[in-house]
């Protein structure tokens, strides 16, 4: 198994946290996406995404595109105790809500994240204005469902591949200049989503124990 990806990258770090759950081995090529645009090479193109898009995950021969699409192929196969994408059919309905929402906190706030690390060619106002709306939803469900003694996303007893696809750009959001500030029910779901035993950070995200000396 094969993950082209990039360090900085939010959704490539989605997959490697799932993969690194899962205990699932793995290698990575690393892509070189910035400065190099290596994942717009017509060999990427051809061979991995017609997109030219990252992440893209190689299994068997076989080409899996698309972060959320890569989640539920993983947790479909490997993930043999059903936690991360749970059979229940209304689970599993509540999982695909959150995972087209991470489409749109990519669209929003990974796109101004985009254009004040990488100066991206990005409305930059329209895309903080966008990943606001979307923060705020998401803050009102996540304070419900505090108030009702639950934690995660799709109202399950476990995180799942739900919470995975929206966690890293909602906590990398202050990168493009999108407050938190006024999400205290979001800022609670990103503390504990980085509490979880198995959790594994990236540039911008540190395990809880690697940030304890400078708090």
């Amino acid at each position: 198994m094969q993950l082209f990806d990039y360090e900085l990258s939010g959704n490539c770090y989605k997959v490697r946290f799932l993969l690194h759950a899962l205990k699932v081995e793995y290698d990575r090529y690393p892509l070189n996406f910035h400065p190099g645009k290596e994942h717009k090479a017509d060999w990427f193109i051809e061979r991995c995404n017609p997109l030219g898009q990252i992440p893209v995950l190689e299994d068997q021969q076989l080409y899996i595109r698309d972060a959320q699409a890569i989640l539920v192929y993983l947790a479909s196969k490997y993930d043999r105790s059903r936690t991360w994408y749970p059979d229940d059919p209304l689970i599993r309905a509540h999982v695909q809500i959150w995972l087209s929402t991470a489409d749109e906190i990519t669209r929003t706030a990974s796109a101004a994240r985009l254009h004040d690390a990488l100066g991206y060619n990005f409305d930059i106002e329209s895309c903080r204005k966008g990943a606001k709306a979307i923060f705020r939803v998401m803050d009102d469900h996540l304070a419900e469902l505090h108030f009702h003694g639950q934690q995660w996303l799709a109202a399950t007893k476990l995180p799942t591949i739900a919470d995975i696809a929206c966690f890293p750009y909602a906590a990398l959001a202050p990168e493009g200049g999108v407050s938190l500030d006024e999400f205290p029910a979001l800022r609670r779901w990103i503390s504990d989503f980085r509490s979880q035993p198995r959790f594994i950070g990236m540039a911008g995200i540190m395990a809880p124990a690697l940030t304890a000396d400078t708090n």
